[in-house]
Order: structure tokens, then C-alpha cells, then sequence
């Protein structure tokens, strides 16, 4: 399954579970994202990401230039703040 198949029966499984008034909220605040122009700067499939610091998971900067001069590079984004 893609991950697009799984994000869309995720949407599916989740839409009765979240109540009309919060669902109506977060489409707005969605559709208000899309006609702000946030997505034509959005990284696309098989984009070239740009260099970037970040820090990694003890809190250590780490740079995307010198990472990827040891090899491939995969990037995990945490939600929140652990």
C-alpha cells in the first residue's frame, strides 16, 4: 500500500471519529494554507533538498552537507518536543 492509499484510508477511518464542527475548522484552516501560496515553496518528489543545520536527536547540530558526504541521508522529523 502506498503511502498515499494509507494516508486517504487513515482520512476515511478517522472522519467519523472527529466531530463536523472541528472537521469544518480544520478544512478551513487547510483550504486558507493552500490559497496562502505555502505550496508552490513546498519541497516536491524527487527535489533536491537545500543545505540545512539541524539538530539530531541528542540535541547536536549536525549539517546535511556533511552527513551527506558519509553517504546517503534520510531525515526524520519529530512532532513536538520530546
Amino acid at each position: 500500500m502506498s503511502l498515499e492509499e494509507s494516508l486517504a484510508k487513515l482520512r476515511e477511518a478517522s472522519a467519523g471519529k472527529i466531530p463536523e464542527e472541528i472537521r469544518m475548522k480544520m478544512g478551513a484552516a487547510t483550504q486558507a494554507l493552500r490559497e496562502s501560496g505555502i505550496m508552490d515553496g513546498i519541497i516536491k518528489v524527487g527535489d533536491t533538498l537545500p543545505a540545512f543545520n539541524l539538530p539530531n536527536s541528542k540535541g547536536e547540530m549536525v549539517s546535511s552537507a556533511d552527513l551527506l558526504a558519509k553517504g546517503n541521508l534520510v531525515v526524520t522529523i519529530y512532532r513536538g518536543h520530546w
